[in-house]
């Protein structure tokens, strides 16, 4: 990937103004209107009653009558190098390390085929997993590797973080924390399990002095009532995965519990334990902990926003907020309403600052021929979906390692558009 070159110019300078559309407010908010981004930032917002026209000679204008648009979405907790893994485990396990130490004796071959795919390709791979289901903005649990940092990457990478894997696995914890830039999250998975090990995580936690408003604890499976209350006077974040604790350990977390920490976001995690995307992930905590889908919209805008201290507005449609942007057909229902059925099929167009970056072919057939530059088709599961990536070079430097028809998105089947 490294020899790779930007095929879209700097065509996210340019002005949009995006025409005919409801756009969500909030998860119960919206309103009929004319979005303007320019610089990558909305600019102008102007009601169905006004007209909005463009300011510069050359923008680009874009139709979305029809359609419902929602904030980018936020993805609190993946590791982008997983994506092609399938699911791994012969569950229940009491906590992390059982799983660990299992799948590595029980699907030695499976791992090691994956491994073998260059990592480069496979976070390329994970940043396209998530744009297919609208997540613009991913926090990657794991070191930056180059390829997330390049401009052309096909979703936004949260880049200012410190992170360690976890108490038995992160080495050096408090050397980790001390490395974490000013004022940013320290990120750790902690309690992943349901035994005394995972119980007692946290109280370890603590013990080393980790725990403060900068950090931000993963999966808490095991938090109890007192772990509650010692989250609440530290000021500590929670991100919760509860697909993946449920394919692993057979329970849920107690989002009625774990829902009085101040700030609470969903991750995604990874192929390797996820029921599916973030918009799987999504439906599977509505339906399964109970969760409103009002509380479940926040956890993928605004919780995730603050908790990873994102600073341009991401989660939210507004005037000077980054133009990050994801359109759904709309079925005059509110955002968090549609976040209850909405899946990948679902998602036609996305934009991320200001540049399209998604369409399907009905939206692609709406865009100015500026816009579509640079994206090339991609098929999945029979759904088509044109992406600002190196499509056709991806699936050929992948199928070289997993073989013709062997590339896969989690359980969704990838190949080129015939």
């Amino acid at each position: 990937m490294s020899g790779y070159t930007r095929a879209s110019g700097e065509g996210h300078k340019e002005q949009v103004v995006i025409h005919g559309t409801r756009y969500a407010e909030g998860p119960q908010e919206s309103k009929y209107g004319s979005l303007e981004i320019t610089g990558g930032q909305i600019s102008r917002i102007l009601s169905r009653s006004s007209s909005l026209q463009a300011t510069q000679s050359d923008s680009i204008e874009i139709d979305l009558t029809g359609f419902l648009v929602m904030p980018g979405l936020i993805n609190a907790h993946d590791h982008l190098e997983f994506a092609l893994f399938p699911r791994l485990a012969h569950s229940p396990y009491r906590n992390y390390i059982d799983w660990g130490e299992d799948i590595h004796q029980k699907f030695p071959e499976v791992i090691a085929k994956h491994r073998s795919v260059p990592k480069d390709l496979r976070v390329w791979w994970g940043g396209i997993r998530n744009l297919l289901c609208g997540a613009t903005t991913v926090s990657h649990h794991n070191p930056l590797w180059p390829e997330l940092q390049r401009s052309d990457f096909p979703v936004r990478v949260v880049q200012q973080y410190g992170w360690a894997h976890s108490l038995a696995l992160g080495g050096d914890l408090r050397a980790a924390r001390a490395a974490t830039p000013e004022g940013r999250p320290f990120i750790v998975h902690a309690c992943e399990g349901v035994d005394e090990l995972a119980r007692e995580e946290l109280w370890g936690l603590d013990r080393s002095g980790l725990l403060d408003a900068s950090t931000v604890l993963v999966h808490g499976l095991a938090i109890d009532a007192a772990g509650v209350e010692l989250l609440q006077e530290r000021g500590v974040s929670l991100i919760v995965c509860p697909s993946s604790n449920n394919f692993l350990f057979g329970e849920l977390p107690d989002m009625e519990r774990l829902g009085r920490i101040e700030n609470v976001a969903l991750g995604n995690d990874s192929p390797l334990t996820a029921e599916g995307d973030l918009l799987d992930e999504i439906r599977f905590t509505i339906r399964s902990c109970g969760i409103a889908p009002r509380s479940a919209y926040r956890m993928v805008t605004g919780a995730p926003a603050a908790i990873l201290r994102l600073e341009e507005g991401e989660g939210s449609i507004r005037v000077s907020s980054v133009g990050d942007l994801v359109a759904v057909r709309d079925t005059d229902q509110d955002a968090a309403d549609r976040l209850r059925t909405l899946s990948m099929t679902d998602v036609e167009f996305v934009m991320i600052q200001g540049r399209v970056q998604l369409a399907s072919e009905a939206i692609l057939e709406r865009l100015p021929p500026t816009a579509t530059q640079g994206l090339e088709p991609l098929w999945i599961d029979g759904t088509v979906r044109w992406l600002r990536a190196p499509v056709k070079e991806l699936l050929r430097a992948t199928e070289e390692v997993l073989g013709a028809g062997g590339v896969q998105l989690g359980s969704r089947r990838v190949r080129m558009l015939a």
